[in-house]
């Protein structure tokens, strides 16, 4: 086979628990073409921040009926696939995963009786759509937790979300779904959206849309807050500490990369002490941002890496930024047939290779976010802060299939320079555990921060 290959280490965790996979996009939903229906305006009070676009037109509201209706993405459905071209792709996703798949024992899982079982699907006859989900289920019983099938309109989505390009009609805030506690929680605000317009901060958190649930039982109804451009929506939204209010929010579209957010930590002792927050290695624009930070810093005596929601992402991002912190050998990544190294080139900004860091992570930390803040600690280069991740450390490769579907699959493991532990198993675990959950804290009372500064020594 001639594929061509990628590889990643993948954002998206599918098959952990909903509560700990943060979603791409919070409120936010692919710019749809279809209008909303024009009923009268409510009235705003107190007066609400409406986007330059929509100010000089009715506003449009969305009935219940419509709002219970998930919306669909602009790229609607995925080109039919004929039968012929479904059993080329069943034996490409077979081939692959008997050739590449990390596991020999495929993970302990009768392989052929899967492929058996599946093939007989497809000979049975499947449309577009429910083979697409066949191959992806097929990939899923693996149980790796990280390997899945990408339909081709999912591959156009993800690539403009790589790029920073993706685009999103919303209020503009990424989140994770907080399904015990019936909320979603926002892990960071979009830069000019109506959501910094109208003072939504990380760690709020919405509880109803509409005066609607946004999450009920096992699963979140985030799609309430998406909408055509110019609807309005109610939220119920609660800060934590702080009594739940509501706030009207007046949908635009949305166009942002994933933000870092960068700041200077006040110190009783005059020390300047730097924060990242790292939302995600799935952004090319990660390392700019990063670096753009890092230069604006300056000189400084301590600095805080925030990995506690990095999902993982893309090497071609994950590595630029190592570069800045650590060089040389960085470990190990190991495949059926072959062994090949991490190794870094130096790229300091300031003084970034040689200033003392901590590097805070939790649960939600995943992939790259883990083995970037494991290979910190494993180097000497940083002390680790937080609650110790769940162990998912496998090297996703992309193959891209005839179709135009991708097949991501783990065919690495990693192992670092240093430790003998198994990241998969172990997870990274913290040197000083200090964890709250995500909405009980805002920034100034951060017990993952205090924590950091303690150990940095301010």
């Amino acid at each position: 086979m001639n594929f061509k290959r990628y590889a990643l280490v993948l954002l998206f965790v599918f098959t952990l628990s909903c509560n700990s996979v943060t979603r791409v996009v919070s409120g936010v939903t692919p710019v749809s073409q279809t209008p909303a229906t024009q009923t009268p305006a409510p009235d705003f009070s107190p007066p609400v921040y409406i986007p330059s676009l929509c100010q000089n037109i009715p506003l449009a509201t969305i009935p219940p009926a419509t709002a219970l209706a998930e919306p669909t993405p602009f790229l609607q459905a995925n080109p039919e696939i004929e039968r012929d071209l479904q059993f080329q792709v069943f034996d490409e996703v077979v081939s692959i995963v008997e050739e590449v798949y990390v596991y020999e024992d495929f993970n302990g899982k009768d392989w052929p009786e899967m492929a058996s079982r599946y093939r007989g699907q497809v000979e049975a006859g499947l449309d577009t759509e429910t083979f697409y989900n066949a191959m992806h289920e097929m990939i899923i019983e693996l149980g790796d937790e990280h390997s899945w099938l990408e339909s081709p309109v999912e591959v156009a989505e993800a690539d403009a979300e790589l790029a920073g390009t993706n685009q999103y009609v919303g209020i503009g805030v990424y989140f994770i779904p907080m399904l015990e506690k019936q909320r979603i929680t926002v892990i960071s605000v979009f830069p000019d959206s109506p959501a910094e317009h109208n003072g939504l901060k990380p760690h709020d958190s919405i509880i109803t849309v509409d005066g609607l649930p946004i999450a009920q039982g096992d699963k979140s109804y985030d799609y309430l807050v998406r909408g055509p451009e110019c609807s309005a929506t109610v939220l119920t939204v609660q800060t934590p500490g702080e009594q739940p209010r509501e706030i009207t929010f007046v949908r635009q579209r949305i166009q942002s990369p994933y933000m870092v957010e960068a700041r200077l930590l006040p110190t009783s002792d005059g020390s300047r002490v730097g924060y990242l927050f790292i939302p995600t290695f799935f952004d090319e624009t990660i390392p700019g941002q990063i670096a753009d930070a890092l230069e604006g810093f300056g000189t400084l005596d301590g600095l805080i890496l925030d990995n506690r929601m990095n999902g993982g992402g893309s090497s071609s991002v994950v590595n630029p930024v190592f570069s800045y912190f650590v060089s040389g050998a960085l470990g190990e990544f190991t495949s059926r047939k072959e062994s090949r190294s991490l190794t870094i080139e130096a790229n300091p900004i300031q003084n970034s290779q040689t200033v003392p860091l901590v590097v805070l992570v939790s649960e939600e930390t995943a992939s790259f976010g883990e083995i970037f803040s494991g290979v910190l600690k494993d180097l000497g280069r940083a002390q680790i802060v937080g609650q110790a991740t769940l162990g998912n450390v496998e090297i996703l490769h992309g193959y891209n299939l005839s179709d135009g579907s991708r097949l991501w699959i783990a065919e690495e493991t990693f192992t670092p320079v240093n430790l003998q532990d198994n990241w998969e198993v172990t997870g990274i675990v913290p040197d000083v555990e200090a964890y709250a959950d995500w909405d009980t804290f805002t920034f100034e009372n951060d017990p993952s921060v205090a924590a950091a500064l303690e150990l940095l020594g301010h």
